[in-house]
């Protein structure tokens, strides 16, 4: 496929923001076991505010590293809990990662989806195991990052990220949480996912369609 542009960027916001629309209420459930109950409504605040933010700009005038930085400003300004800061990190890295980029290449997207999880580990302070987003988010960016040194085109390299962070946000079930209000709950919180690894998740399978719509997914 051609290289992803500005306008591919928004569109994919804009459709993160619908699918999360779409199971705000499947979100909250799940962290209503073993959280506050408020992380699909927290998320959909957040990915509102940055498609608002989002649709004010001019495409044809704005390089991709700005819709990030953008992103991650309006998702922290919308979103005070803990995935504010988190997303927010995300999304300033994956600014960084394409800064001076008209458009991104299937290198420079892996790039983004690696600079993302890497921001998320880093300013949560977690690793795989511990039962958070981390779960499903490094596993998404490894198998993208695999596919992609083994030679596959955007769309498989896109594929392998959504498969394995959903197969990571499966995984979190049989975890201890050891972050965050779960981690209250002790074996309590065995059998659950976690809410912020499913969200996960469903933003890398949402960025697979969109970004890759030719894909298998």
């Amino acid at each position: 496929m051609s290289d992803v542009t500005t306008k591919d960027l928004i569109a994919m916001f804009d459709a993160i923001g619908a699918m999360i629309e779409a199971n705000k209420g499947h979100l909250s459930e799940l962290d209503g076991v073993i959280g506050d109950a408020d992380h699909g409504v927290t998320m959909n605040i957040g990915f509102s505010a940055v498609t608002e933010a989002l649709a004010a700009l001019d495409t044809s005038a704005t390089e991709p590293t700005a819709v990030f930085n953008i992103a991650a400003k309006s998702f922290l300004n919308a979103v005070g809990a803990s995935s504010g800061p988190l997303y927010a990190t995300a999304f300033m890295r994956a600014g960084a990662a394409v800064k001076g980029k008209a458009s991104l290449d299937r290198e420079a997207v892996v790039e983004t989806i690696g600079a993302m999880a890497k921001g998320i580990q880093d300013r949560g302070k977690a690793t795989r195991g511990e039962k958070t987003m981390v779960d499903a988010w490094l596993p998404g960016a490894e198998a993208a990052e695999a596919a992609r040194d083994a030679g596959q085109p955007l769309e498989a390299c896109l594929a392998a990220a959504a498969a394995a962070a959903a197969a990571g946000a499966e995984s979190t079930k049989a975890m201890l949480a050891t972050k965050g209000r779960a981690s209250r709950l002790g074996e309590r919180a065995i059998g659950h996912v976690d809410p912020g690894a499913a969200s996960a998740a469903l933003i890398l399978a949402t960025i697979a369609r969109t970004l890759a719509p030719e894909g298998p997914l």
